[in-house]
């Protein structure tokens, strides 16, 4: 099991809005521990710490040790409630893991061997269906990511979840379909600019033609 990640708390005496706008002011950032049929723990957390674990874009998807002094609690983040203007972390939600516990994360597609995808030589786009995979894993096991080889993919080619290699106790939770992860997809050439940008401009010539006809007639009319 990799090393856990230890965060400092305090236990917070008083609920309710008052008492977290009262510990916000103090640098702190309210927070709950919760799960595993025990009551709710109510603490405060350094603003400054939850904001570093934050900036890692892998905060919701880590395992954490709380120690609340010195009572330590294994935890995973499934909620942070965010500013609504400054973005800044207003309040967490830890769930508490148990032994053996499985738990449900979202983990990061990384893409490898693009230089040996003849597609994407040839000016193909990757084109990223998915960025993000949700899956179920136990919680001593959290994959860092899932790796996608595009070696060997052409213009038109796509690979699917199926063609991913998981780590052991690692399913997805979509089960009733093998999903797209990527595609490559051919770029537009320049001759099919020019094509475009051609037809454009006779169909603004056959416009402008349209328009003076139309200009000539209620002349004559006039007259």
């Amino acid at each position: 099991m990799a090393d856990i990640s230890e965060i400092k708390a305090t236990s917070r005496e008083k609920t309710g809005k008052g008492a977290a706008r009262a510990a916000r002011r103090e640098g702190l950032v309210p927070a709950v521990i919760y799960g595993e049929k025990q009551p709710p723990v109510p603490i405060n957390v350094d603003y400054k710490t939850v904001w570093t674990h934050l900036q890692t874009g892998q905060f919701l998807s880590t395992v954490y040790m709380i120690d609340v002094g010195g009572d330590k609690t294994r935890v995973i983040p499934r909620d942070i409630h965010l500013h609504p203007v400054r973005d800044f972390p207003m309040h967490v939600d830890f769930l508490r893991l148990g032994k053996d516990s499985r738990i449900t994360v979202s983990v990061p597609v990384v893409f490898e061997n693009e230089d040996l995808s003849p597609g994407l030589k040839r000016g193909g786009v990757l084109n990223v269906v998915r960025y993000e995979i949700e899956v179920s894993c136990p919680a001593d096991s959290i994959p860092t990511n899932l790796t996608v080889n595009l070696e060997g993919l052409d213009i038109g080619d796509s690979i699917h979840f199926s063609a991913i290699t998981l780590p052991e106790g690692v399913n997805a939770t979509i089960t009733d379909r093998d999903f797209t992860v990527v595609t490559i997809a051919g770029a537009v050439s320049s001759e099919d600019e020019e094509a475009e940008e051609g037809e454009e401009g006779e169909e603004a010539a056959a416009e402008g033609e349209e328009g003076a006809e139309a200009e000539d007639s209620e002349e004559s009319k006039d007259e």
